[in-house]
């Protein structure tokens, strides 16, 4: 049975799920019709992040330009250019046997490819949501439908996967940046090249 959660609700994906290890984090959004004319590319991301809220190396940093952990725990499954379409529009595999010890948060981000040039922002964006799967069965673990309106963000982060003593966690973000790419790159320490 699948949990829908609020912001800032934290649920246990292992407590109840013994064994769970590899999961699917499905993404998507709809763009509301009084858009800017252009098409909406937005892009998931995941950060893998150390004790400290930062990432330990340029390949903690998973997107459509790096697919693959080097640790093989989280893959990209792909670039959705327009959202259109029901259902996730991009996902990220996550294998929780695999994540690297140092690695304590996994966040997971959305960004508006070329916003700022296309003049978009989240608040054109309707019906985003994040939900994590069981890979093995299917079977939908949670929910979180971003309810936020967001009139000038470009980049949100809509939850983070964390490690709680022997647990993995989940916890309902949805907490909007302006910036883009560039200002969440900055927020986790990956180096951003113009």
């Amino acid at each position: 049975m699948s949990v829908s959660l609020q912001k800032g609700q934290k649920v246990s994906l292992t407590k109840g799920n013994p064994g769970l290890s590899k999961v699917v984090v499905g993404l998507g959004w709809d763009v509301n019709q009084y858009d800017t004319g252009g098409d909406f590319d937005l892009d998931t991301a995941a950060f893998l992040l150390t004790d400290s809220g930062r990432v330990s190396a340029q390949g903690d940093f998973v997107f459509f330009g790096n697919l693959t952990h080097p640790s093989g725990c989280v893959k990209h499954m792909g670039d959705n250019l327009t959202g259109a379409g029901e259902g996730d529009d991009e996902q990220i595999r996550v294998d929780l046997s695999l994540v690297p010890a140092n690695i304590t948060k996994i966040a997971f981000t959305v960004t508006i490819y070329e916003a700022e040039s296309r003049r978009q922002n989240f608040g054109q964006v309707n019906n985003a949501f994040i939900r994590i799967y069981n890979e093995t069965n299917g079977e939908e673990i949670l929910r979180y439908d971003l309810g936020e309106d967001f009139s000038i963000e470009t980049a949100a982060i809509f939850g983070e996967l964390y490690k709680n003593g022997d647990e993995w966690k989940f916890n309902a973000i949805g907490s909007g940046y302006q910036g883009g790419l560039a200002a969440l790159c900055a927020n986790f320490g990956i180096d951003v090249e113009n």
